[in-house]
């Protein structure tokens, strides 16, 4: 490791240590201005940010947790096992609209998957100053690839002995390497706890005015030229340290002299000795900031406070002792809102310094000195480094020292707010055609930026709110809540027909302005939000905070837009869902409830539709009587929806009739074709048509574009059958489609399915078809007498792992037929 971590959730183990030192080893490798080191959790559905560097992990929390569906690159790289090169900006908003939106700044992104025993089990990712094209970044993708493959490795070998390969915790925000300006400002030692033993290099001795005759050999000796009661603290902390419990941010320490020192401690991993840091925060550059006007503070790029001179110190309202040391937002906890944070996230990862506004407290006392204000402006300006931010502070109404010089009115919100917040809800709530997903795009992206942790939301039905969806309230709260009519005196009620939204900084002030509600926690924060769509009422919605807090003006404004979006969202999906039950009402009608029987032949079918958009499509099987044969027959109309289903139908039952007239495999799709043509609906489809013959085993086929059928023989031994095949059906008048034999023996089985069941994005359908003809192969050993229920049981087998997926683009059909054993036709 080459820092400590922002919080090392009290397990330093070999996966904490593994996982930092790979983040730190990217960001020197690369240079890159920020790594994440992203590792599955239990829920294999979600990844989490494991390990961290280059930025504060406060100001990388939207991205602590990511849903593996998102349309975002590392989410991506992890489900697809892809690698992923952004270069810049534009190619960033290209393909990743809602990335680009929540990361508005000139970066270029690299994401490589890494792979464990069985599967990739997380992803790397870095973010580095932007280039023209992704050629400018080959050569920090190819060591980002043999980092991630060596990480690959080791979590391999960690799964092989026992140990778990996931993270549920928050990150570990590690010290990224400094450049060569700052080194000269580090010194580093190791503690031995057991013997008290103590080895430096000489900038520990340097910086720590240590006598130079020698290296430090005990403790006593590392602490003897420090204040007594900070040599004294130092002592408890190495001992706190070795027994796993580190402080949390550097220490400050002074010398017997008064000179600052900061000292970072981390635990020992794999060895029995602490390690740690010393920064000089006091050199000759420090004391000259000192008679500056202005003030002037810098930050390291974990948002820790190495520095702040004594103007600074009276405009922060924050002594030295309490500034220096520690993180910003927890010295000035004023500044921790979602604008400054903004502005800090933009220094960090662009390369151009930062001006914005921000709106102090009232602070009295002597820190104010003479100049003790009240609700007035600062301005702020932060200029990047490599190791370091620094900041300049100077009241707003002070022109001469301020970046910009506005004219604002009082009470308006300072320049630099969160915009970028409501558009990327937006965009991800372009994405999102029902209800469900509405609120878990509301979930996934609304609550982190505000840091929520319960939401609910209700929809109005027959003047009635209905719940739609909660996370985070205990079980079972919100039942009694489910269905309240709107003349009920309650808060989400009356947000709704109000219109206004209403905000309890605490759970008291609900309790005082609703007496007698209950409530679901002692401690936290509500806001409930009209849901209303251009003057229509939709729902409500609440969002809980797990501790009392203030909502600004801003976050109030910004809130209320926000909930514009969702009203909207929400009733567009009602109206889709609306389409949808009547697409799924059609379909049901449409498909064979019971496929036709023969004696000789077993059958099985099975329909999913898919879990986006409509949620239904053309996809169609049937089984139907030709002559003394019958007819096995599926296909899949292009699209979805009513349309989609209504074409469906009409081909099903012009493919039925010329069955039912025993017509050859090559009329049947040619008679087809003709008459989608005819009907012109705007859409095409495609087919496989197949005449069995159950006597003799022979099967005529014929395919309009549509996926290879599969045999499998009574051994187990499986087939593609790449049979000619002509265009799909309704693009060209007389096409022809030819006519392939094959012949089924006893006991075979014959699988058509469609396009649904193995494509997938991102990967070759011959893939998706081969791991299909093998699933069929290994589907059981009664393939001798291969029975309905066996037959019934092979279908539910292919279909298992789609059926489960929550992420189905595409409905999915699959028919089975098998041909019965001699001794199974015998009366």
């Amino acid at each position: 490791m080459t820092g400590s971590a922002e919080d090392l959730n009290g397990t330093p183990d070999r996966l904490a240590a593994l996982l930092t030192d790979v983040a730190v080893e990217a960001a020197g490798a690369v240079r890159a201005r920020a790594v994440g080191v992203y590792l599955r959790s239990t829920d294999g559905d979600i990844l989490r940010l494991a390990a961290l560097t280059g930025v504060p992990g406060r100001l990388f929390r939207p991205w602590w947790r990511v849903h593996a569906d998102r349309p975002i690159p590392i989410a991506d790289t992890f489900r697809l096992g892809v690698h992923v090169v952004l270069p810049n900006a534009t190619e960033t908003m290209r393909r990743y609209a809602q990335f680009a939106a929540a990361l508005p700044f000139p970066i270029a992104t690299i994401s490589v998957p890494v792979q464990g025993a069985t599967r990739v089990v997380g992803a790397l990712t870095v973010l580095l100053p932007a280039v023209s094209d992704a050629t400018g970044l080959l050569a920090e993708k190819e060591r980002l690839i043999r980092l991630a493959e060596e990480l690959g490795r080791q979590l391999t070998r960690m799964e092989e002995e026992g140990i778990p390969v996931v993270w549920d915790g928050d990150p570990l925000c590690a010290r990224p390497p400094t450049g060569q300006s700052a080194a000269e400002r580090f010194g580093r030692f190791s503690w031995d706890p057991e013997t008290s033993a103590l080895t430096a290099d000489e900038g520990v001795r340097t910086l720590l005015d240590l006598p130079g005759d020698a290296l430090p050999e005990t403790d006593r000796t590392l602490v003897a030229s420090l204040a007594h009661g900070d040599a004294r603290r130092l002592v408890g902390l190495l001992q706190d340290t070795a027994d796993g419990k580190p402080p949390a941010e550097p220490v400050h320490v002074r010398l017997a002299g008064g000179p600052l020192r900061l000292i970072d401690l981390w635990p020992p991993v794999g060895s029995r000795f602490v390690h740690g840091i010393v920064l000089d925060a006091g050199s000759v550059a420090d004391q000259a900031a000192d008679r500056l006007p202005q003030g002037v503070f810098c930050l390291d790029r974990l948002g820790t406070v190495v520095y702040g001179n004594p103007r600074a110190e009276q405009l922060l309202g924050a002594p030295r002792s309490r500034l220096v040391g520690r993180f910003l937002w927890e010295a000035v906890p004023w500044l921790a809102q979602p604008t400054c944070e903004d502005h800090l996230r933009a220094a960090l990862l662009s390369p151009d310094p930062v001006h914005f506004h921000v709106e102090r407290p009232s602070v009295s006392g002597p820190v104010a000195g003479p100049e003790a204000y009240e609700g007035d402006w600062l301005a702020l300006s932060v200029y990047p480094g490599p190791d370091l931010l620094t900041c300049t502070v100077v009241p707003s109404n002070r022109v001469a020292d301020s970046p910009t010089a506005p004219d604002e009115p009082a009470g308006h919100v300072p320049p630099g707010a969160p915009l970028y917040r409501p558009i990327v809800l937006a965009i991800a709530l372009t994405e999102a055609v029902t209800a469900r997903q509405v609120s878990a795009v509301v979930m996934q992206e609304l609550l982190p930026a505000f840091g929520g942790r319960r939401l609910a939301i209700y929809l109005l039905q027959d003047r009635r709110l209905d719940l739609a969806w909660e996370h985070g309230f205990p079980e079972g709260f919100l039942a009694p809540f489910d269905g309240v009519g709107l003349d009920v005196r309650l808060p989400g009620v009356e947000t709704l027909t109000t219109g206004k939204p209403l905000f309890f900084d605490s759970m008291r002030a609900l309790s005082e302005a609703y007496p007698g509600i209950p409530l679901d926690a002692t401690e936290g924060a509500r806001a409930f939000l009209p849901l209303i769509a251009s003057g229509r009422r939709v729902g409500s919605c609440i969002l809980g905070f797990d501790r009392p807090r203030s909502f600004s003006s801003e976050e109030r404004s910004v809130l209320t837009a926000l909930a514009g979006l969702i009203a909207h969202a929400m009733e567009k999906a009602q109206r889709y869902e609306t389409e949808a039950a009547l697409a799924r009402g059609l379909q049901r009608a449409l498909l064979p409830r019971k496929l036709s029987a023969h004696p000789d032949v077993e059958t099985a079918g099975r329909y999913l539709p898919g879990t986006q958009g409509m949620d239904v499509g053309g996809d169609w099987y049937d089984v139907v009587e030709a002559g003394d044969g019958v007819a096995l027959v599926i296909g899949d109309v292009q699209g979805h929806g009513v349309q989609a289903a209504a074409t469906m139908g009409q081909l099903r039952s012009a493919v039925r009739a010329f069955a039912l007239d025993d017509r050859p495999p090559d009329e049947v799709l040619s008679g087809t074709n003709h008459l989608l043509i005819d009907l012109d609906p705007g859409q095409f489809a495609s087919c496989c048509y197949i005449r069995l013959d159950p006597a003799t085993g022979l099967a005529r086929i014929a395919r309009a574009g549509h996926p290879p059928p599969l045999l499998r023989e009574p051994n187990g031994r499986t087939h593609r059958l790449d049979t000619p095949a002509g265009v799909v059906l309704g693009v060209i008048t007389g096409a022809r489609y030819p006519v392939a034999e094959v012949t089924m023996v006893p006991g075979a089985i014959l699988a058509l399915y469609t396009d649904g069941l193995v494509e997938r994005p991102g990967l070759d359908i011959d893939d998706g078809i081969g791991a299909l003809r093998v699933a069929l192969a290994r589907s059981g050993a009664p393939a001798t007498r291969p029975g309905a229920r066996w037959l019934a049981a092979v279908a539910d087998r292919l279909t298992a792992a789609t059926r489960h997926a929550a992420d189905r683009p595409d409905d999915i059909a699959l028919l089975l037929a098998a041909r019965r054993t001699d001794d199974r036709r015998r009366p």
